[in-house]
């Protein structure tokens, strides 16, 4: 049966997100690092960091990978995203697609490079303590998927968008405040990953201007490990050194920054 996930992103919804985020990218002056370790004759899975609030530097690090590679990942986008009218139609002519199990299989099936953040939602919504920390928890599916399909998993790591809110008011804050905690909790099945709030520039809303920064790890084979993928042993031992080098690679970019004079 023929796939029914676009496997390019549309040219023009491109276009146009090149256009709306110049302001934004000239603002961030993104620099990218170890872009030559991704594999571009091969299909790969790409896993690294969440930073808070989530959208603040994904779609220019995938607009630096689509120039500089041309390739366009596919992200797995979280499913409240692809409950929003118009908002999951635009994300899909970009080749994001709700995060489950089927779609990721269906998108390596046909070869196609796959984005993932093993830190999901819970990592988005940062509490004001958890500045660049992976919270990954015990999630092994990218894992499984990745030594089902052969998949080498390149690690990358983002900093600066840590940078562009202060949060004000986490949902650790929430889920602690007599009777509202109780209520939410008893109300939304998500309570862990209520957004923050946040404070950016002068205050407001909005994000103050950092540069950002990203790294990309060199690949970490899988091939060796097929018929593996339900060996909880292996699949620990891999997402273990995936994690140790995107906070390896956190590092190296914190460190780098810090070289540059340019530390908040």
């Amino acid at each position: 049966m023929a796939s029914t996930l676009r496997k390019d992103p549309d040219p023009t919804a491109l276009a146009l997100v090149k256009f709306a985020l110049a302001p934004w990218r000239w603002l961030t002056d993104p620099e990218f690092l170890g872009v030559s370790n991704i594999p571009t004759g091969r299909p790969c899975m790409l896993a690294g960091n969440h930073t808070v609030m989530g959208m603040l530097d994904l779609p220019l690090m995938l607009l630096g990978l689509h120039e500089r590679l041309s390739i366009s990942p596919h992200g797995l986008a979280d499913h409240l995203h692809f409950q929003i009218p118009g908002w999951r139609e635009f994300l899909a002519s970009l080749g994001a697609v709700e995060g489950t199990r089927e779609n990721c299989r269906e998108l390596m099936h046909a070869g196609e490079s796959i984005l993932v953040y093993p830190g999901g939602g819970r990592e988005v919504m940062k509490r004001r303590d958890e500045k660049y920390q992976l919270i990954w928890k015990e999630r092994l599916g990218f894992v499984r998927l990745a030594i089902e399909h052969g998949y080498p998993i390149v690690p990358f790591a983002a900093v600066g968008a840590e940078e562009c809110y202060d949060v004000v008011l986490d949902a650790g804050d929430i889920l602690a405040t007599p009777v509202v905690g109780d209520l939410v909790r008893r109300f939304i099945t998500r309570a862990e990953e209520i957004p923050p709030i946040v404070s950016g520039l002068a205050g407001t809303p909005i994000p103050r201007p950092q540069q950002f920064y990203f790294w990309f790890g060199g690949p970490i084979e899988t091939t060796a490990l097929a018929g593996k993928a339900t060996d909880e042993t292996v699949c620990f031992e891999v997402r273990d050194r995936v994690r140790r080098a995107v906070e390896g690679g956190i590092a190296i970019l914190l460190g780098l920054r810090k070289r540059q004079d340019r530390v908040p």
